[in-house]
């Protein structure tokens, strides 16, 4: 719909939401401009860091 109306090229879609590394390749295949994978960062484990500078 948004080709017939001359607006796909004025619009950046993202594909989110439990996307992960099974189906993305589906994802993908829609055409969409982005893609986000949540799991990349929310199943990692966080470490303690710290910068100073002097």
């Amino acid at each position: 719909k948004l080709t017939e109306l001359g607006l796909r090229n004025k619009i950046i879609l993202e594909a989110s939401g439990r996307i992960n590394s099974k189906n993305i390749a589906r994802y993908a295949r829609t055409n969409v401009d982005m893609i986000s994978v949540g799991n990349v960062t929310n199943s990692v484990d966080g470490i303690d860091l710290s910068l100073e500078i002097s």
